[in-house]
């Protein structure tokens, strides 16, 4: 009977081992997803050029400190502010809880900080009655989850600051093109997509399907890369062809 309980204990002591070593790996990755970066996936073309359907973003959490947005997994806690909170920077590229359904990360470009003025006219971007410059960069192609697409005008956007990036116009008239001016609140950003007549932004309200004045204790992180990209129109295509999808070329690039 010794015997035996020598070689049954080695294995249960094995095996605890074996659980806590994987418990302990589960804590490192849980810690790391809640307190360092997380993963996203860009399901809308309301980013482009910035960002394409099918691109994964890392979105780093540290640069606006932690709240409940930032947790790894969705809990109904009641919002107590933030800890080592940090305001974006105009240019930022962000993921937050929409206001409508905290259960769905977003992904815009905050123009608007607290205490701006900010305002569309004829599609040109103002903040604080300053127009952000908009040179003009070909034609690009606005795309959908399925494949297929329309022309678009592509400009390189610079914001006051200094800021530049590039966006999309598709039409020169959009509905979105005049806004009246609007002074940010405390505590609030305006929001922006880069495909700026394809998103339901902070020109639209939560209560239309948009975002309206985002709030910052809605921030998860700042979009800083692109660490692999599929093109989804791929999936009506063979699936011996679905290799050819991949984006190679956006694999660990910098979010501009």
């Amino acid at each position: 009977m010794s015997i035996n309980k020598q070689s049954v204990m080695p294995k249960t002591a094995g095996w605890r081992a074996q659980a806590v070593q994987l418990a302990a790996i589960v804590m490192v990755v849980f810690v790391a997803k809640g307190a360092l970066a997380e993963p996203f996936y860009v399901p809308s073309g309301s980013m482009e050029p910035t960002l394409l359907i099918g691109d994964a973003l890392l979105a780093s959490k540290f640069p606006y400190g932690y709240g409940t947005a930032s947790l790894p997994i969705r809990v109904n806690l009641p919002e107590t502010g933030r800890v080592f909170a940090g305001t974006p920077k105009r240019g930022d590229v962000v993921v937050f809880r929409w206001p409508g359904d905290r259960s769905q990360a977003w992904v815009k470009r905050v123009v608007g900080l607290p205490g701006d003025r900010i305002q569309l006219r004829q599609g040109q971007l103002f903040i604080n009655d300053h127009a952000a410059e908009l040179k003009p960069d070909g034609i690009g192609r606005s795309e959908d989850d399925a494949g297929g697409g329309e022309p678009a005008y592509r400009y390189i956007e610079t914001l006051p600051g200094g800021v530049s990036h590039a966006i999309f116009k598709m039409r020169d008239n959009g509905r979105l093109d005049n806004t009246p001016e609007v002074t940010v609140p405390p505590g609030k950003l305006f929001v922006l997509g880069d495909n700026r007549d394809n998103s339901a932004d902070s020109r639209v309200a939560v209560r239309d399907g948009g975002v309206g004045l985002l709030p910052l204790d809605n921030l998860v992180g700042r979009a800083d890369a692109v660490v692999g990209s599929w093109d989804l129109g791929m999936r009506g295509q063979p699936v011996w062809t679905w290799l050819s999808g991949f984006r190679v070329a956006r694999f660990f690039t910098a979010v501009h």
